[in-house]
């Protein structure tokens, strides 16, 4: 019976994959990665031999017919990402809902999501919030940080290294400067590291300490 998992994969710390999503990936006819070179490492490092091709944002437009045609054929193919779970922030979400389109089965295997442990740590309200990802770099960036001003809930964002100083001073900005912020770096790796404070103080902090790593920052509502 033909079958798309959704396979989530370490954000770090190779340990943190499951049993269950080693097992689905050694079983599956074809497995579809974000970067191939990235994948085979975690693929080399578990003796996992399955096949397997690229899909990403460039490429998947192109390629979902050709994969749903092989998935009406009967195969199983498993869908990860670089890091954490494909669709948060990373491709997957066109090619599930071409899946619900065509009737295929599809199955997410749940793992490892990189906001989640910088939610639970930051010690900023949990029961409640808002997944905003990577803010727009250019073109809507002022808009949704105008609509954000008047969020009630906690904010989780993604950052990278070069634009996070850029994006504590807009927080800086649009919210109040003594709004209370975490922010999460290089989460499971070596140099794990969560700075916590005001938005005034994070920016300090960040100013005397060179960026690295990819970051989470959850932000307390205005």
């Amino acid at each position: 019976m033909s079958k798309l998992f959704i396979v989530s994969t370490p954000i770090g710390n190779l340990g943190d994959i499951t049993l269950r999503s080693i097992e689905v990936l050694k079983s599956a006819d074809l497995i579809l990665a974000e970067d191939t070179r990235t994948s085979l490492k975690l693929l080399k490092h578990y003796n996992i031999e399955t096949a397997i091709e690229s899909f990403h944002m460039h490429n998947e437009h192109k390629k979902l017919e050709s994969i749903i045609n092989r998935l009406k054929d009967n195969i199983e193919i498993a869908l990860i990402s670089d890091a954490g779970t494909p669709g948060i922030s990373d491709p997957g979400f066109l090619l599930v809902r071409e899946c619900i389109k065509h009737e295929v089965d599809v199955e997410s295997l749940p793992g490892p999501t990189a906001f989640v442990p910088a939610l639970v740590c930051s010690g900023l309200p949990s029961d409640r919030f808002s997944f905003e990802g990577f803010l727009p770099v250019k073109k809507g960036r002022t808009k949704r940080l105008k609509e954000l001003s008047n969020e009630k809930k906690t904010m989780i964002f993604y950052e990278s290294p070069h634009r996070i100083l850029k994006t504590l001073t807009d927080f800086s900005n649009y919210f109040n400067d003594e709004s209370l912020i975490s922010v999460s770096r290089e989460l499971t790796k070596l140099f794990e590291e969560t700075f916590r404070g005001t938005i005034k103080e994070s920016i300090e902090h960040f100013e005397k300490n060179k960026p690295k790593g990819e970051f989470v920052i959850v932000l307390s509502p205005k």
